[in-house]
């Protein structure tokens, strides 16, 4: 099994991301505002945009009432900086215009204070 440690706890608060390396793929790490961390390819799925350039946010709902949406879903949603391309950190950074299209994912852990992703 590959691992590598990518960061420390403390270097992202909850809702942040930022890029790193495992081995010679740059990669980025988000945490979600739960402060569970996730690990992704840094490259859009669309046009290869770099993720970390782009921000987490939430995502709208719509209910019955016409042109009622509601925000949901805060500090789990990765936005491409390109065209929006928004991806699911929670279900395995799955595209939320297109579930079968999903962004290359690591395994995460933490141990003590290190952010360790493998394979």
């Amino acid at each position: 099994m590959r691992e590598q440690v990518v960061c420390k706890t403390t270097d992202l608060k909850p809702g942040d991301m930022k890029s790193s390396y495992f081995g010679k793929q740059n990669v980025l790490i988000c945490r979600t505002l739960d402060g569970e961390f996730y690990a992704f390819l840094n490259q859009c799925t669309h046009q290869g945009a770099p993720l970390d350039k782009g921000m987490i946010c939430g995502a709208t709902t719509h209910t019955s009432t016409p042109g009622d949406y509601h925000y949901c879903r805060k500090g789990e949603i990765i936005r491409c900086p390109w065209h929006g391309r928004e991806f699911d950190i929670k279900d395995d950074g799955r595209m939320l215009a297109n579930p079968t299209k999903k962004l290359p994912s690591f395994k995460v852990r933490t141990e003590h204070d290190d952010v360790i992703i493998y394979k």
